[in-house]
């Protein structure tokens, strides 16, 4: 049986195949425009999620936080300035990453000591990481929703109760 973290990963993937799907649909400078809001274009959104989640990625193999975050700092200019195209790309990439680390664990509960520069050590398990990462790209996902409304346009439902039926 696959573990809940795990199908939640999956969702995150699907979740975010499913935005960059709607945005492909609406007319190209959507992408880029300026907005005042959370973010201040989508294509930003879309970049910090990635971001995030390479950073997550480099905690669940082993880096320390403050180590994982100096690493993705110096990446952000060049994450951000990606098209569309391209971002889907880094995220089919990511996630193939995230699966092939999650998939060659043995104990997705192993507790980790997780030393956050900001808030301080916490014991985590591998799967409450996982759903830091699912749980961050759902609110960001809900910002652009929000960016895409603002604009004028409807966005698209990206439920995990519609997961189950994708």
């Amino acid at each position: 049986m696959t573990h809940p973290a795990l199908e939640m990963y999956d969702y995150h993937v699907w979740a975010n195949q499913t935005i960059l799907n709607r945005l492909k649909e609406l007319p190209q400078d959507v992408y880029n425009k300026e907005i005042q809001s959370v973010f201040p274009t989508i294509s930003k959104a879309i970049a910090h999620i990635y971001l995030v989640d390479a950073c997550w990625l480099d905690i669940l193999s082993g880096k320390s936080m403050k180590e994982a975050m100096a690493d993705s700092a110096p990446l952000t200019a060049g994450v951000e300035s990606k098209g569309m195209e391209e971002m889907e790309k880094l995220y089919v990439q990511i996630s193939e990453r995230f699966k092939t680390l999650l998939n060659q664990q043995e104990n997705m509960e192993k507790r980790i000591m997780l030393d956050n520069p900001y808030a301080g050590q916490r014991d985590t398990s591998l799967s409450e990481m996982v759903l830091q990462v699912v749980n961050h790209g759902t609110y960001h996902r809900g910002n652009i929703t929000a960016m895409l409304r603002q604009m004028g346009y409807a966005s698209v439902m990206t439920e995990y109760a519609l997961f189950w039926y994708s």
